[in-house]
């Protein structure tokens, strides 16, 4: 049992020097729900564009959640490749506005809202 306890504990020691992404990740329910609404951003800025507005609205808002939560470089990196996901997605089919394009934008702002709320009310302080 001696040899083992070593052994074991060099083992937990690198799980756990090896994994703190990992472990923090795990830990915060609404990560999911955040980089749902990075994606969102992301796609309403095209979508939006696309059909008249003009500006970085969408953008901005993408920079104020950065700010807010003052990610770490490994998690910013997911944030902006959830925006820029959500920009290509539309950017591959769309090359005017249409109807569908406008459909789109509502549901986008819709998701966006209820997704916004429900992160305030169950996480926020």
């Amino acid at each position: 049992m001696t040899r083992a306890s070593p052994l074991l504990a060099a083992c937990l020691a690198v799980g756990i020097a090896a994994s703190p992404a990992t472990v923090r990740a795990a830990e915060a329910p609404f990560e999911p729900g955040l980089m749902r609404l990075a994606e969102v951003l992301g796609s309403l800025h095209f979508l939006r564009n696309l059909c008249g507005e003009k500006g970085d609205q969408w953008r901005i808002e993408m920079e104020k959640l950065l700010e807010s939560e003052n990610p770490d470089p490994d998690r910013r990196a997911r944030f902006i490749a959830s925006f820029n996901r959500g920009y290509r997605s539309f950017s591959g089919t769309y090359t005017r506005c249409t109807p569908s394009a406008t459909e789109a934008i509502a549901r986008y702002m819709k998701e966006g809202e209820t997704l916004s709320r429900d992160i305030a009310s169950r996480y926020g302080n």
